[in-house]
């Protein structure tokens, strides 16, 4: 089955995890990936050494990409550069705002030039504003966005355990590409996309930001929900903790009749709402934990299973590993095979093969023999 993205050319001058998320999911899609690194190479190739002594990140982010090395202060390898962009469909560099025009290639001039070319950028701020030179990297960001601050117990503020900033900063840049593309398909015309990291978080704390905005802002909970009760987790009598989740009234109901056969709390005013609930959080917990403390977990999933009340178990990676949902594929690296989560949008009917991850300069000779040669 054909990809959908098979035929255009995507040159990514990029480093970390954003923009090399963005470019692997548009070479997944089928599209040809030349990524550009520095001799010393990506700077992620050696964040640690754990799949067969390849870096973790560097083989999430980069498979199905061409490896070339290049030196942009020297004459023949700009002359490469400008080569590649006058063929390609999408250009996409995350160096801090202004490098890419200091190297020769402005982004307003590779518009003029290559009309049909979509340059997409990726800052930590923005190209333009007080903090735009600043460097800015995933924990940075969460906690200048305000997203530490909502992450972690009552105590203190703490980082959200994966790379969340890069990750939303990386999906939205696809998701502008992709934009980008269908724009073109109609107007014939390219475009410029802007993603900053600060800005992908921005977004993402809409709701704590207007909480705040209406008088009450968010506090850290730990494992609760600021705004949604209950919602949290309570150990069974063999020590399991799980987390329950229910989303409104009618389900109170059931929780509290079908699973705590405590029917006197489905319409007890402290209780019979959310509003009510959240209020009263500290008493209502209280009561679910005890009864939650009698019944082992088998006996607590089957009857919320019965009644369909959301739960899930509190995993850690290796609950992770075991779970009879967790779909993984299988990717080449140059130190032998490795198994990662297969990506959440699945194609029915299509049978995906993923490139493999390159080594450092793999495909420079290839490319440079390609698009080397100056006009």
């Amino acid at each position: 089955m054909t990809k959908p993205l098979e035929g255009l050319l995507v040159v990514a001058l990029e480093q970390a995890v954003a923009a090399p998320l963005c470019s692997r999911k548009l070479a997944d899609a089928g599209a040809r990936v030349i990524k550009l690194e520095r001799p010393e190479g990506d700077f992620a190739r050696d964040y640690d050494t754990l799949v067969n002594g390849e870096s973790a990140y560097f083989v999430w982010l980069n498979r199905g990409k061409e490896s070339v090395v290049v030196d942009l202060t020297q004459a023949a390898d700009r002359t490469l550069l400008d080569n590649l962009l006058a063929n390609a469909d999408v250009f996409l560099q995350n160096l801090k705002p202004g490098v890419v025009g200091k190297l020769g290639f402005p982004i307003a001039e590779l518009r003029r030039k290559y009309p049909r070319l979509i340059c997409c950028s990726i800052s930590g701020y923005s190209a333009a504003g007080p903090y735009a030179k600043r460097k800015a990297y995933d924990l940075l960001v969460q906690a200048e966005s305000g997203l530490s601050s909502l992450t972690g117990g009552p105590e203190a503020p703490a980082r959200v355990g994966v790379s969340v900033v890069d990750i939303a900063t990386g999906m939205n840049a696809y998701e502008g590409i992709l934009e980008a593309l269908l724009r073109r398909a109609v107007t014939g015309e390219g475009g410029e996309v802007q993603v900053s990291l600060f800005g992908s978080m921005a977004e993402w704390m809409s709701v704590p930001l207007l909480q705040t905005g209406g008088g009450k802002p968010p506090k850290r909970v730990g494992f609760s929900h600021p705004t949604v009760a209950p919602y949290g987790v309570f150990e069974t009598r063999d020590g399991t903790p799980i987390l329950i989740s229910i989303q409104n009234d009618r389900e109170w109901v059931v929780l509290a009749t079908r699973v705590l056969d405590r029917a006197d709390l489905a319409h007890d005013p402290r209780m019979a709402t959310n509003v009510a609930r959240v209020a009263n959080r500290r008493t209502m917990d209280a009561i679910i934990a005890d009864v939650f403390a009698t019944r082992g977990l088998d006996e607590l999933a089957a009857r919320m299973d019965e009644v369909e009340i959301a739960y899930g178990r509190v995993n850690d990676v290796h609950g992770l590993i075991a779970h009879p949902h967790l779909h993984l594929t299988t990717v080449e690296t140059p130190s032998g095979p490795a198994q990662m989560p297969s990506p959440a949008a699945h194609h029915v009917g299509a049978v995906v093969a993923y490139g493999a991850v390159p080594a450092l300069g793999a495909d420079t000779d290839v490319v440079r023999r390609e698009f080397g040669r100056s006009a």
